[in-house]
């Protein structure tokens, strides 16, 4: 089931929310169940023949938690890690690593065909991170019906965020949490209003103009500049919506439940560097990498060397984790040489430059072309990340960099026909995917300026405190100057009117794009 959708928004979600607090009031011991069962109904509606899986994993996870509880067994950590990852290789990977295999060594293995089931990286990220817990005592012996929901709730099954017990837990086990909160009902519409508007009238609005230009590469074609830049950040903000959109919509619906989950979004195209990307894009798994496998690796403990190949060992297992191809490899390992060449720069600016006042122009100048930098290098590294193959990404980043040429009017080829290194060809802007030009720049420049420009929604309502992880949790402070701008009337009429709109176009309803991870 969708968040987008009729079905969610007008059948689900209102039965859900209704049962949930007259259970509260009256069996407040049934609430709990309820909703675990409610998540399950949720995760079941796309496809139920995966339901035994996520049962199986669950019930299998919680068994090796009391064991690893009970005994302090390493023995049980190890079964249970490779319990969790052996399901997650069969679903997710058998494909990738039987091709690469037939490839390799010129065997014909049957390759079976493996439908991925709908947040098995989530869940088993999040159970892993719970064993680990167990292991190192940070773990209480929950019952069963606790566990099940903090695995299970349904605003965070299918696409994160990555949850950790200790900050879930005591929320279901609050009896406040039971009764009807007024302000939490409107900060949960409001943001999950927002996160809709954003799925539905933007990412949803670029994919029209990203999807054809990679499409075509993908066939062969080979973009010229302008086209293979359009396609290029079309994607970027397309994703950067999508993601934003179902994070906001995931903290919303918690909300209404009287639960806070952690952000996982921040503005991270306003990111002056690759470092502070990563506080800000996909921030529970940027954690998750962090703690459970960078700083097990070594960290940045066992000198400079080998802080790089912790650090590339990440992201490549991080890009893996985002998807079963060579493309996310490259992407993952692109990141990885992004932060070590940020690294770098860091201990070689404070070392020559930060200490020194008369470079505080310079400095000044500099924090721009960084922004700049870290937004072009990401969105180079999108490319990667949304191309079928590396062959299709790179016909688009060859085309980023004029390597297939520029085509433009005519008129304009005319004029410049003398500077022959452009590679200028007179068939329009945009001759591969007839896309308007007027159409893709104001949606663009829309999208961007929002993205660069205003302030998020966290920012905004920080006043409230409306998730997790806002301030020293993220490492970015927000703001409380904007809380009273969504207090003034035409806050709410702007608001019902994204409402409106937004459910309108719910006639096209699209999958969210981290669905597929």
């Amino acid at each position: 089931m969708l968040f987008n959708s009729y079905e969610f928004i007008f059948a689900f979600l209102p039965v859900c929310l209704t049962l949930y607090f007259i259970i509260g009031a009256k069996l407040p011991k049934l609430a709990v169940p309820f909703l675990v069962i409610a998540s399950l109904i949720f995760y079941s509606y796309w496809d139920i023949r995966y339901l035994p899986l996520l049962l199986l994993s669950i019930i299998s996870n919680y068994l090796f938690g009391l064991l690893i509880e009970k005994y302090k067994s390493k023995m049980y950590l190890i079964l249970g890690i490779c319990f969790n990852f052996a399901l997650l290789i069969y679903f997710k990977y058998t494909f990738f690593i039987a091709a690469n295999f037939n490839e390799l060594f010129n065997t014909a293995f049957k390759i079976p065909n493996i439908i991925l089931p709908l947040g098995i990286s989530f869940f088993t990220f999040t159970q892993t991170a719970f064993l680990v817990d167990a292991y190192r005592g940070e773990t209480k012996q929950y019952n069963f019906s606790t566990y099940c929901l903090f695995v299970t709730i349904f605003p965070h099954l299918i696409a994160g965020p990555i949850l950790h017990h200790r900050e879930m837990v005591p929320q279901f086990l609050n009896p406040k949490n039971l009764t009807i909160n007024w302000n939490n009902i409107w900060l949960g519409t409001v943001i999950f209003i927002v996160g809709l508007a954003k799925k539905v009238l933007i990412a949803d609005h670029l994919a029209l103009f990203a999807n054809p230009i990679f499409s075509l590469a993908g066939s062969g074609a080979e973009p010229a500049f302008i086209e293979s830049w359009i396609a290029s950040l079309s994607y970027s903000m397309q994703l950067y919506f999508d993601f934003s959109g179902y994070s906001e919509m995931a903290i919303g619906l918690a909300l209404l439940f009287n639960f806070k989950i952690p952000v996982n979004f921040f503005s991270p195209y306003k990111a002056k560097n690759i470092i502070e990307f990563w506080r800000r894009w996909h921030i529970s798994l940027s954690n998750y990498l962090r703690d459970y496998l960078y700083i097990p690796l070594g960290g940045n403990r066992r000198g400079e060397s080998r802080r790089i190949i912790n650090l590339l060992t990440t992201m490549l297992l991080g890009g893996l984790w985002h998807g079963a191809g060579w493309n996310f490899v490259v992407w993952g390992g692109l990141h990885g040489a992004y932060l070590t060449i940020n690294h770098m720069w860091q201990s070689l600016w404070h070392k020559k430059f930060a200490p020194q006042p008369k470079w505080n122009f310079y400095k000044s100048t500099a924090s721009i072309l960084s922004h700049m930098l870290t937004f072009v290098s990401v969105v180079i590294a999108w490319v990667f990340f949304r191309a079928e193959n590396i062959e299709t990404a790179m016909r688009i980043v060859k085309g980023m960099f004029g390597i297939n040429g520029i085509s433009v009017r005519q008129d304009i080829a005319a004029k410049l026909e003398t500077i022959n290194w452009l590679h200028l060809s007179p068939d329009g802007f945009l001759p591969l995917s007839s896309i308007p030009l007027g159409k893709v720049t104001l949606s663009l420049t829309v999208a961007l300026a929002i993205a660069f420009c205003l302030p998020n929604m966290f920012e905004l309502l920080s006043k409230y405190n409306p998730a997790l992880g806002l301030g020293t949790y993220s490492g970015i402070k927000v703001n409380e100057k904007y809380s009273k701008l969504l207090l003034h009337p035409i806050s709410a009429v702007i608001l019902g009117m994204l409402a409106g709109i937004s459910i309108l176009g719910l006639s096209k309803v699209s999958e969210f794009l981290y669905f597929q991870f």
